[in-house]
């Protein structure tokens, strides 16, 4: 897939990447476009093979150039790490010892909790050929490993920095959608506006000569309350569907808006609605 846009905000931030003794330019390259495609930028190379700068790099990063002017170069791995708070190494191996060994959904939640913190992280990925040293992984505060098919489990390095990219940006995106819906969220209605919505959209309706025949009345407004019931309402939510029905009435009713019922003491006969005191009309 292509496309770029240069009128968005570029995002970069997150975990160094960490190569060891990478041996392609064309390789680093494709990692860095890995890297920029889900908002990562920082970019560290412990002893390239080819050395460094590296112009079959800078092709194959495809105008990642952000992350390609940005890498830094170091001699050993201890260096590389030196400043890092917290870091990950990958391996589609098993390995076996006293680190937790963390799946990449795992890990890149835990690197956005530690990103949030202030801390600084980093993710170490080895050669192309053979990956990274037991001295290597030693170095690292836990383990990434990729759930691959057991019988293939040789992955290319630019491979397995899109898959840690890509769960970095999703966690990132998931969080923001939590943040979201939190910043959002609504205080749930009352029995009692919910209960002011029924009668406001049965009146409405019954204006206009919805419940037609007038003996299906009764049924099909608990039909309607039962759609609108079957969900909680917020009080925002209420009040768009007040503000929907109200918009009704610019068009013409068949019986005008009914005034406001006074309340009285005398009882009201239920077939009639007449005032009296045994329920049957007076004359």
């Amino acid at each position: 897939m292509s496309g770029t846009n240069s009128e968005r905000e570029l995002i970069a931030e997150g975990p160094a990447i960490v190569l060891v003794e990478p041996q392609l330019g064309e390789n680093i390259g494709m990692v860095a476009r890995a890297m920029a495609n889900f908002g990562l930028a920082e970019l560290r190379l412990v002893n390239p093979r080819d050395g460094w700068p590296s112009e079959k790099a800078r092709a194959a990063a495809s105008k990642a150039d952000h992350v390609i002017d940005a890498t830094k170069v170091y001699d050993t791995l201890e260096e590389a790490v030196s400043d890092l708070n917290f870091v990950y190494a990958t391996t589609a191996r098993e390995r076996y010892g006293f680190k937790p060994v963390r799946s990449p959904v795992t890990a890149a939640a835990t690197l956005q909790t530690k990103f949030k913190a202030g801390e600084k992280t980093g993710i170490l990925f080895g050669r192309e050929r053979w990956g990274l040293t037991n001295e290597e992984v030693a170095l690292a505060d836990e383990i990434v490993t990729f759930p691959v098919n057991p019988a293939f489990a040789s992955l290319n390095i630019a491979q397995a920095v899109l898959l840690m990219s890509y769960e970095w940006m999703k966690s990132s995106l998931e969080d923001l959608e939590e943040t979201a819906f939190e910043s959002v969220q609504q205080r749930p209605s009352t029995k009692e506006q919910v209960f002011g919505l029924f009668e406001h959209l049965e009146e409405a309706l019954d204006a206009r000569g919805y419940f037609h025949p007038p003996a299906k009345k009764p049924k099909m407004i608990d039909n309607l309350r039962a759609v609108l019931s079957r969900r909680g309402f917020s009080e925002q939510e209420i009040s768009v569907f007040r503000g929907v029905i109200n918009s009704l009435d610019r068009f013409a009713r068949k019986r005008p808006k009914p005034e406001p019922v006074k309340m009285t003491d005398a009882p009201v006969d239920q077939q009639s609605g007449d005032e009296t005191g045994n329920g049957k009309s007076q004359d």
